[in-house]
């Protein structure tokens, strides 16, 4: 139920936010290609379980396909049923919680307060997205970390290849990308060499700070 072990292994989470559906497949091998094969799929885009589906029908084992933004119910049992295979929050929805623990579905809840990281440990969750990780202190998972030891954070939100190493440096286990996890005018050039070599480059990063 607790992602640490998936979160552990994957120091970059692929975010695909309203990328077009004809791009998925080109997109994702990209991320796949630069050292990056583990995804969320935020609900809130247009075809996100559609492409959810797509990625894991394509990719099968060489990647880890998660849905994003589930805020409800609803959407964690529309993700599950189109193949994501862990969830993430932007928040605390106690209901969310409470449905991932009863059926043991892996999941990284999103928290900021401190009054977040005790809801979360509330229902198991030792593993949680600091979120918007970008607008707090670097020192603020150590701070975190404090009193609530034995817990970890995966840094989304503000997160790009210029300050990439400093949440690593702060005590994130790993980071989570969007808007920035490929040039963007590469990406409307469907020039996906350009953007597996940026993907590569962060993974890089990463590796050797």
């Amino acid at each position: 139920m607790d992602t640490y072990s998936l979160v552990s292994r994957h120091p970059l989470l692929a975010i695909l936010r309203n990328v077009p559906l004809e791009k998925t497949i080109d997109y994702a091998e990209a991320a796949v290609q630069g050292g990056a094969p583990f995804f969320e799929v935020a609900l809130n885009s247009p075809h996100a379980l559609e492409q959810i589906t797509m990625l894991r029908t394509h990719f099968g084992d060489r990647c880890t396909v998660g849905a994003g933004t589930a805020i409800t119910v609803e959407r964690c049992r529309a993700a599950l049923d189109a193949g994501a295979q862990f969830l993430l929050t932007p928040g605390t929805p106690t209901d969310v919680f409470a449905f991932c623990a009863r059926e043991d579905v892996p999941l990284l809840p999103g928290v900021l307060t401190p009054a977040d990281v005790a809801t979360s440990l509330e229902y198991g969750f030792k593993t949680m997205k600091l979120f918007p990780a970008g607008s707090m202190p670097r020192h603020y998972v150590r701070d975190l970390q404090g009193p609530f030891d034995g817990t970890n954070y995966m840094a989304i939100g503000g997160v790009s290849p210029a300050n990439i190493t400093e949440f690593f440096d702060a005590g994130c286990i790993s980071v989570g990308l969007a808007s920035s996890l490929m040039p963007r005018e590469a990406v409307a050039a469907n020039d996906w060499e350009a953007c597996a070599a940026h993907v590569r480059g962060m993974v890089e990063q990463i590796k050797n700070r």
